[in-house]
């Protein structure tokens, strides 16, 4: 038996399908209403580079929400696991992008780029790996998504001199909700298991929405 092949470890029940649907349903709702709203405001007085970041941002928050409920909601058959490798590899996407309005800003320090550079250079990896060699380096993945994810630590001085303390807090939390929420995520056996990891990916995503706003707010005052 192939990996492709590979049974789940159990059938989740109508009730676990039906919850994790209906939170994907509140998550691409949110996040095309919130991104189009939000590249709108920035676009409007907002300078090039910001409107840069947000844009991706937004799109990389659309895409991998949109693709996570793709994947979800098609029980199986070929496209289910072409899905698979698409959602997967949006999250990389939207590790890069949540950074983006903040490393693209105006800080001046060549460590923020650089970590940036390195961030887009692990998301092309990532990705080239998810669908070159689907179901390879699963486990690899999620250190390397978690490393992505918390490598804002390294540039946490000349981040802080153009965030405040609302903006910095808004993504640690955004962060600890989506390192909580792995352990759910690898937790096969727990029933509900995909919908509470799911919602924890919500609610971190509605914490570095308001982060990428309230930021924003900042540089357009």
């Amino acid at each position: 038996m192939s990996a492709a092949e590979k049974p789940p470890v159990r059938t989740p029940a109508r009730a676990e399908l039906r919850t994790d649907t209906v939170i994907h349903v509140l998550g691409v709702g949110a996040s095309v209403a919130g991104g189009v709203w939000l590249i709108a405001y920035t676009a409007a007085q907002g300078s090039a580079t910001l409107v840069t970041g947000v844009v991706i941002y937004a799109l990389s928050l659309c895409a991998a929400l949109t693709f996570s409920a793709l994947y979800n909601t098609i029980s199986h058959g070929g496209a289910k696991e072409i899905l698979r490798r698409f959602d997967h590899s949006a999250i990389f996407l939207l590790i890069a992008g949540t950074y983006s309005p903040f490393m693209l800003a105006d800080i001046g320090d060549p460590w923020v780029a650089t970590v940036y550079a390195l961030l887009l250079t692990a998301a092309v990896t990532g990705i080239a790996i998810k669908f070159t060699m689907p179901r390879r380096f699963d486990r690899l993945a999620i250190l390397l998504y978690l490393a992505m994810g918390w490598s804002g630590a390294f540039i946490l001085g000349p981040l802080s001199d153009v965030m405040n303390a609302h903006v910095l807090t808004l993504i640690a939390i955004g962060g600890a909700l989506y390192s909580i929420g792995v352990i759910f995520h690898v937790w096969e056996r727990l029933p509900f298991q995909n919908a509470i990891w799911h919602a924890f990916v919500l609610a971190a995503a509605v914490c570095h929405f308001g982060a990428v706003t309230a930021f924003a707010e900042g540089q357009l005052l």
